[in-house]
């Protein structure tokens, strides 16, 4: 018997800021990271994940759907961010230029 030709688990994985779901699946080799979250049925208890839309990861690496897996390989579904990160930092900066916790021309901290 092929190695290369046996089934292995992969994790597929997503999570909410109050709860998280993990799922073991069994997959062929060739095995795409969609594949894999279709196979998880996650949707089934995430019915607001859109696998046409939805962006994927392979631990903390952002992925293509395409992506074929190898053994071990933990797929993680990544939710929509709610708010740009260079926005809130941006708006935290004039808070504290604001508030005269920083020196308002260099920028440094008081």
């Amino acid at each position: 018997m092929n190695i290369e030709q046996e089934n292995f688990s992969v994790e597929v994985i997503y999570a909410l800021p109050t709860q998280q779901k993990r799922v073991q699946v069994k997959v062929a080799p060739g095995t795409t990271c969609i594949e894999a979250v279709e196979l998880s049925e996650m949707v089934n208890f995430f019915p607001e994940i859109d696998l046409e839309k939805v962006k994927l990861g392979i631990f903390s690496r952002l992925v293509k759907h395409s992506e074929v897996l190898v053994p071990g390989q933990r797929v993680e579904i990544y939710r929509p961010l709610i708010a740009d990160p260079k926005d809130v930092r941006r708006k935290r900066a004039e808070k504290a230029k604001d508030e005269g916790r920083i020196n308002k021309i260099t920028g440094a901290k008081i």
